[in-house]
C-alpha cells in the first residue's frame, strides 16, 4: 500500500517555514539553465509561479486554456485578499489569521500549511504594491481594509470589486517580462489532457491545441499544475465555462492521490437561478456583506405575496423583516463564514420564507448603509458590482434590495500535496485551487487570492527548487520515447471513442443531468441514502453517456463540443468520487453537511474522534473502487472545538 508523507518540517510552528528554507537544496544559476519546468495554468498561482521560476533562471513553459493569461478565472475574484498587516490596528496578527483560517475550515486543514499561508500573506501585499496593483486607499494614502466572513478584524485588501483582475494584471506583467526575456515560453489555447510519467516521475504532458485540434507533447524535469477547481461538475456554478477538473483528474489516474474531493464550497451571495436555460451563475462579491444586511419576511404570507408579485420588498415594514443572520449569530451577524450563511439561507427558504418568483432567494439590502454613509460612499465601494447586478436582474440595487441565493463556487478539495506542494507522483506539483491544501472543509472569503499568490510567489519557487537540485545531471527527455508515444495514444483513443459513439444526446444534456444528481444529493445537504443513490445514478449515467453522446464534427480543428465531452467524461468519474468521499465522511464539517450529523440548533456537528484526517483517494482502475488513505491531522497549537459564531 502506498504511503503518504506530509513532510512537515520539525520545530515550532512559527519556525517551520524558515527552517525549511534554511536547509533546502539549491540550484546554482548556471545549472538552472539546464532545467525545464512545465506550468499548466496562468492564473494567480500558475502565472506567479511561472514568472518567479523564470526570473530565477529556469526554462519555463506555461500553458493556458484561454487566448491570454489575462483571461484566467482568477480575474473573476471580486472582494479582496487577506493579509495580517493589522493596518486598522484592530488586533490582527499572523497567528489570528492562521487561527481564523483553521477554524473557518472547521479544523480539517493541515496546521503547518495554513500557518505558512498566514506568514507569507504580508509579503504578498508588498509584492503587489510594488507591481502597481491599485489597492483601495484611505484619504491619507494608506491602504484600506474591509471585513470578510469568519473574522472579527478588517484584514482584506481590495481594489473596488475587481481585486482578482488587478492582481492578475500584476502577475501578468511579471510573466510578460519573463516571456519577453525568453525565460518563459507561453502556449495559449492549449488544454492538458494527460500527464506523462517516466520511471514513476512526472516528465511531461500531452496537450490539445484547441485551435488546430492537434495533440502536442512537451517534456520537462518537473510539472506544476495550477488549473483551478472542479465546481463545474455541478453544471451550474460560479466558475468560468472553461474551468474544469481535467488536468487534476488525469493526474489522479496517473498516480496522484485526490484529497477531500467532497469539500466543495457553496457561496451565499450568488444571483439566483433564472430558468432552465442557464448554463452559468453569477457571483456577487462577499464584500457586499460588509454593508448589506440579509433578511427575509417574518410573515410567511408576505413571502408568498412577494413570490406572486403582489408585494415589493420596499413595502415590507422594518418590524416585519427577519434579519436572520444577525438574530442567530449576534457576534458575527452578516459576516459569518460562507457555509454558515448558505445553510441559514437554505433553511429560511425551505421553511417557506424565501423570496423571488421561486421562493429560492433572500434579500441583501443596502438601505441602512446608504442612509448612514450616503449613496456616493456605497457607489465608490461597490459601484461595478451594483452595475453588474442591475444589468443581469434589471433592478436598481440602490433602491431595491438585491436577491441572492447559495451556489457552487470553490473547491477546497483537490489533488493531495505534501508541505512542499508535491503530489504522490514525484516531480508533479499542484498549486492554488487545484490542490487540497489550505482551507479544510470551508474556505474563508478573500483566501483564494491569498493562497494562489502565496503558492506562486513564495512557496513553489523554494519547494520546486529543492526537488530539482538533484535533477541537474538528468538530460532533457525525448518526446519520441515510448512513454510519450503511449500517453498520446491513450489520449487519442479517448477522443476517438467519444466521437465514434455518434449518439442522439448532446454533451450539455448529459452535463446538466449530472449536475442535477450532484446538486440534489451531493450539494448543500447530504444523506447516506442520497449519496448511495448518487453513486448508482452517476454510474448508470456514465454508461449511457458512452452509448448515446453526440460529438459532432471532426477531431481535427476547433471542436468545442469535443472539448466539453472530454471534460464531462472526467466529471462523470469525479462526481462519483465526490459522492463516495462524502458517504465515507459521516460527520458534518464546513461545507460538507450530513443531515445525520448536526447539533440541536441545526449546525454542523463534527466527529473529531473518527474523522480528523485528510481523505486521500488512490485510483485503482476504471470501475474499481478507489483506495482510501488517511493523513491524520494533528493540532498542537490551537484548541479544536465546536465552531461558534454566536459569541466572540
Amino acid at each position: 500500500m502506498a504511503k503518504i508523507d506530509s513532510k512537515i518540517p520539525e520545530g515550532p510552528l512559527a519556525e517551520k517555514w524558515t527552517n525549511y528554507k534554511n536547509h533546502q537544496n539549491l540550484v546554482n544559476p548556471a545549472n538552472k539553465r539546464k532545467i525545464d519546468i512545465i506550468v499548466v495554468g496562468s492564473g494567480l498561482a500558475g502565472g506567479a509561479a511561472a514568472a518567479s521560476l523564470g526570473e530565477m533562471g529556469f526554462n519555463v513553459k506555461v500553458f493556458c486554456i484561454q487566448d491570454s493569461p489575462r483571461r484566467a478565472h482568477s480575474i473573476a475574484a471580486q472582494g479582496g485578499i487577506n493579509a495580517a498587516k493589522n493596518y486598522p490596528n484592530d488586533g490582527d496578527s499572523v497567528y489570528r489569521l492562521f487561527y481564523d483560517t483553521v477554524k473557518g475550515g472547521d479544523y480539517r486543514a493541515r496546521e503547518a500549511n495554513v500557518y505558512r499561508l498566514a506568514e507569507v500573506s504580508n509579503n504578498i501585499i508588498d509584492q503587489c504594491v510594488a507591481q502597481g496593483v491599485p489597492f483601495a486607499r484611505e484619504y491619507g494614502g494608506t491602504l484600506d481594509n474591509r471585513s470578510f466572513g469568519g473574522a472579527l478584524v478588517s484584514r482584506t485588501f481590495y481594489a473596488r470589486g475587481q481585486t482578482g483582475q488587478q492582481l492578475l494584471l500584476g502577475a501578468y506583467s511579471a510573466l510578460s517580462k519573463e516571456i519577453n526575456k525568453g525565460s518563459v515560453e507561453l502556449f495559449t489555447r492549449r488544454e492538458m489532457l494527460d500527464l506523462v510519467t517516466i520511471d514513476g516521475k512526472a516528465r511531461g504532458i500531452i496537450v490539445r491545441n484547441l485551435v488546430s485540434g492537434k495533440l502536442e507533447r512537451h517534456s520537462a524535469h518537473a510539472v506544476l499544475v495550477a488549473s483551478g477547481g472542479y465546481g463545474n461538475v455541478f453544471f451550474l456554478s460560479t466558475n468560468a465555462m472553461t474551468s474544469n477538473g481535467g488536468a487534476a483528474w488525469r493526474s489522479y489516474k496517473r498516480g496522484a492521490f485526490f484529497g477531500n474531493p467532497s469539500f466543495v464550497q457553496i457561496h451565499p451571495t450568488c444571483i439566483p437561478v433564472h430558468g432552465d436555460f442557464q448554463s452559468k451563475l453569477t457571483l456577487m462579491s462577499e464584500s457586499l456583506r460588509n454593508d448589506g444586511r440579509i433578511w427575509v419576511p417574518k410573515k410567511k404570507e408576505d413571502a408568498v405575496k412577494i413570490q406572486k408579485g403582489e408585494l415589493r420588498p420596499t413595502e415590507i415594514a422594518e418590524d416585519d423583516r427577519d434579519y436572520y443572520l444577525e438574530r442567530r449569530y449576534p457576534a458575527f451577524g452578516n459576516l459569518v463564514p460562507r457555509d454558515v450563511a448558505s445553510r441559514a439561507a437554505k433553511e429560511r427558504c425551505d421553511a417557506g420564507f424565501g423570496v423571488g418568483t421561486t421562493g429560492l432567494a433572500v434579500y441583501l439590502d443596502f438601505k441602512h448603509a446608504i442612509d448612514r454613509l450616503g449613496k456616493n460612499v456605497i457607489e465608490a465601494r461597490y459601484g461595478n458590482l451594483f452595475q453588474m447586478y442591475e444589468k443581469i436582474v434589471d433592478e436598481n440595487p440602490y433602491e431595491t434590495p438585491m436577491m441572492i441565493y447559495p451556489a457552487i463556487h470553490y473547491a477546497m478539495g483537490g489533488i493531495w500535496v505534501d508541505y512542499e506542494l508535491q503530489t504522490t507522483v514525484p516531480g508533479l506539483f499542484f498549486g492554488g485551487e487545484a490542490n487540497f491544501s489550505d482551507h479544510g472543509a470551508n474556505r474563508l472569503g478573500a483566501s483564494a487570492l491569498m493562497q494562489g499568490l502565496s503558492d506562486g510567489y513564495f512557496v513553489l519557487p523554494y519547494t520546486m527548487q529543492n526537488y530539482l537540485a538533484d535533477q541537474i545531471t538528468v538530460p532533457r527527455f525525448d518526446i519520441n520515447s515510448k512513454e510519450f508515444e503511449q500517453t498520446e495514444k491513450d489520449v487519442q483513443d479517448r477522443i476517438d471513442k467519444l466521437i465514434s459513439v455518434n449518439g442522439d444526446e448532446t454533451v450539455d444534456s448529459f452535463h446538466k443531468r449530472l449536475g442535477l444528481i450532484m446538486w440534489d444529493n451531493v450539494g448543500m445537504a447530504r444523506t447516506k441514502e442520497g449519496l448511495e443513490k448518487a453513486i448508482k445514478e452517476i454510474s448508470a449515467l456514465r454508461k449511457e453517456f458512452y452509448q448515446r453522446v453526440k460529438v459532432p464534427d471532426e477531431k481535427n480543428g476547433m471542436n468545442v463540443e469535443l472539448e466539453k465531452a472530454l471534460r464531462v467524461a472526467d466529471f462523470l468519474e469525479l462526481g462519483e468520487l465526490m459522492a463516495r468521499d462524502a458517504l465515507n465522511r459521516s460527520e458534518s464539517c464546513g461545507g460538507h453537511f450530513r443531515e445525520e450529523s448536526k447539533t440541536p440548533e441545526g449546525e454542523a456537528l463534527r466527529d473529531d474522534e473518527n474523522f480528523t484526517y485528510v481523505s486521500a483517494w488512490e485510483y485503482k482502475g476504471d470501475d474499481v473502487e478507489p483506495e482510501l488513505h488517511k493523513e491524520p491531522l494533528v493540532y498542537e497549537n490551537i484548541e479544536v472545538k465546536q465552531r461558534n459564531y454566536k459569541t466572540a
